[in-house]
């Protein structure tokens, strides 16, 4: 298992399948039917049946059940699409029993993944690593989850005497920019519940996601010749600092952890004309996360009573909510994923997501669906490395899931 892991993740994440935020089209990058038509021959070379690759380039397929009488259907997903960062010509390098040392990634670039700045590395002395070549991201975010689901299948192929109901897989587009679900047919999809594989570190598991929203400020000032401006110019870049000051600054994703939410300021171009700011919104509380957003509308309306109505428009739009609230009306997907990790020796790692995945928007749509680990870290950059070990394993559950979800 260990080698065919090594081989398919090492091969996916050669394909480049980046998204990009700014397109309008479906997938938002046309590379990603390019691991679609890849994942859909291997589909069909692994016996597994009803391959399609839809319109927007999302590929679905069933491994049939081999057991007599009903059982819920389960559902695997893993996204195609890699973050924003360099992906062109990506070179995995697989280190053998890594010696909890600082590895240099790319020795002409001096770019070095430190065991100081990166201490989690310590966890994996003597274990094998997939890491970059320094100038781009692994790609094993989520193309880890695309091989062990895919591995794990393969298994359960060759291996009929392994109990199950019906399983459907999905490989998905667009993850990375919070539109793929968009595009999920989930009633075609026909699973009872499902789990994306789609986590970090060993042995971790969510059903919790933040709650999600993205501002865009815009401001317009009055520019006139500073030499006469007193009383008339408006300076749409100071504003914007105005504006940004009036959060609270303790409120920043680097002085936040847990399940505490915050505000981000991802974009800001200024002139003393115009100025236009993107903020996301996250808080895993509704309440809260409810209350940031009033703040966003509060700031505004208090710097248009000063410099006049007009001057600052806020426009929010959610993105996700947590899907903690579908999913804890029924544990059972949950308890079924603890049960699985205990019966292959992991001790589960419960924890809220800082983030979302396509399982916040899937639970909403009328799909449970949790998280589990891929075994990848350090993800949507160069210092991004996959732990083959931790591999093994994930694949290990997606396989007792399937049986022990037969036996219940």
């Amino acid at each position: 298992m260990k080698e065919t892991l090594i081989e398919r993740l090492v091969r996916y994440t050669k394909v480049n399948t980046r998204s990009d935020g700014n397109s309008v089209s479906v997938p938002s990058t046309k590379i990603q039917f390019d691991l679609s038509k890849i994942l859909y021959d291997e589909c069909v070379r692994i016996g597994l049946e009803k391959v399609k690759v839809d319109e927007y380039g999302i590929v679905t397929a069933l491994l049939p059940s081999n057991v007599d009488g009903e059982v819920p259907t389960i559902g695997f997903i893993s996204h195609m699409d890699t973050a924003d960062y360099n992906s062109e010509n990506v070179q995995p390098r697989i280190i053998e029993n890594y010696d909890g040392k600082d590895i240099v990634l790319n020795e002409s670039l001096n770019i070095v993944t430190a065991v100081d700045v990166f201490p989690s590395l310590k966890n994996h002395v003597g274990k094998t690593l997939v890491v970059t070549d320094g100038t781009t991201l692994l790609g094993a975010d989520d193309k880890a989850g695309i091989a062990e689901i895919m591995t794990a299948m393969e298994y359960l192929v060759d291996h009929p005497e392994i109990t199950h109901g019906d399983v459907r897989v999905a490989f998905t587009i667009d993850e990375e920019i919070g539109t793929g679900a968009d595009s999920f047919d989930v009633e075609g999809f026909n699973a009872d519940f499902a789990y994306t594989v789609d986590g970090g570190g060993l042995g971790e598991m969510e059903y919790e996601t933040f709650n999600a929203a993205e501002t865009v400020v815009t401001i317009k000032g009055v520019s006139v010749h500073p030499g006469s401006a007193k009383d008339t110019m408006i300076n749409a870049a100071v504003v914007a600092h105005e504006y940004f000051a009036g959060l609270p600054a303790a409120d920043r994703p680097e002085h936040t952890e847990g399940y505490e939410g915050f505000f981000l300021l991802t974009e800001m171009q200024t002139t003393i004309e115009d100025a236009r700011m993107v903020f996301i919104i996250r808080d895993h509380d509704k309440n809260e996360f409810e209350a940031r957003k009033k703040l966003m509308d509060t700031i505004a309306h208090e710097l248009n009573n000063k410099y006049g109505n007009g001057t600052v428009n806020v426009a929010t739009r959610d993105s996700y909510y947590n899907m903690r609230n579908i999913i804890e009306e029924d544990m059972s997907v949950v308890e079924l994923a603890k049960d699985a990790m205990k019966s292959v020796g992991l001790e589960p790692i419960i924890e809220p997501v800082r983030g979302g995945t396509d399982g916040s928007r899937l639970s909403y749509m009328g799909l449970p669906t949790p998280n589990l680990f891929t075994g990848g870290e350090n993800f949507h950059g160069k210092h991004e490395f996959a732990v083959v070990e931790s591999m093994e394993k994930a694949t290990e559950v997606i396989i007792a899931i399937a049986h022990l979800n037969a036996a219940r």
